[in-house]
């Protein structure tokens, strides 16, 4: 008897999921290389009653083939995957900073010995020397900066060379090299601008810039993120106006039952 309030409380359930989601992206409008997600729906088992079943033999007790009705049981969210689309690139005055222009992620190995993936390229220089991102996590493999290091260039391939005292002269370093996976969308989001590789991302394949399938590497410039606010609040909007829907639908359904009430007194 009460199966549309069930069913009406998984739309409201999702739909609450989707609007967190949206407040996600709006929040990290401004967070560098963010990639926005979204929320995918799918509905729940549908119940197959018989018309026959329930009325049409208890009246006429016909072999006419019953006519099956279908009703569903309600809506979940069924995944939230990443979109991993280029985001803006701006011009920064910090050398360390390093964008990836296409295809690819950084290679960070995290305090706890595991690796994580970023597209996040605001790199410093932790106090070994080593090239970190902000959370400390160190890219693989990794690049020492010898002491006196006065000024870094980084070329489009990921070839880093280092001025020692402000020598004239350049000493190549390193090179940075850049991870692809076949299914960016499934890789495990971590928070902090991390991902980690998952079953759902494929296996990790290991590159240099500027080789095919890889993206290039732009000094002194970082990837913003990818979050549209004008589209982020139009979806806003619609779930908004979803949301009024069921909750009117909700109120319909309890006035039935209120009718019904009155009836059997």
């Amino acid at each position: 008897m009460f199966q549309p309030l069930y069913v009406a409380a998984t739309g409201l359930s999702s739909m609450q999921d989707e609007i967190l989601e949206i407040t996600n992206n709006l929040a990290n409008a401004k967070t560098v290389a963010f990639k926005k997600g979204r929320s995918e729906m799918e509905s729940l088992f549908f119940v197959e009653k018989s018309f026959k079943d329930t009325l049409y033999a208890a009246m006429s007790g016909s072999d006419t083939p019953p006519v099956n009705v279908e009703y569903g049981t309600g809506v979940r969210v069924a995944s939230t995957p990443k979109d991993f689309t280029q985001g803006t690139i701006e011009t920064t005055n910090n050398p360390l900073d390093v964008a990836i222009q296409g295809e690819g992620f950084f290679k960070l190995k995290m305090r706890d010995g595991t690796f994580a993936y970023s597209r996040a390229g605001n790199f410093h220089i932790d106090d070994a020397g080593n090239l970190a991102d902000p959370n400390g996590g160190i890219l693989e493999p990794s690049i020492v900066f010898p002491q006196g290091t006065t000024s870094v260039t980084i070329q489009q391939d990921g070839t880093i060379f280092a001025s020692i005292n402000n020598a004239t002269s350049l000493t190549e370093i390193g090179q940075i090299t850049l991870s692809r996976f076949t299914n960016p969308a499934g890789l495990k989001s971590l928070g902090q601008n991390l991902y980690q590789a998952a079953p759902a991302s494929g296996d990790e394949s290991i590159g240099t810039a500027t080789q095919s399938g890889f993206g290039s590497l732009n000094q002194f410039s970082l990837e913003q993120s990818n979050v549209d606010v004008i589209s982020e609040m139009m979806r806003m909007v619609t779930i908004q106006r979803v949301f009024d829907t069921v909750t009117k639908a909700v109120a319909s359904y309890e006035g039935m039952l209120a009718s019904l009430d009155k009836m059997k007194q």
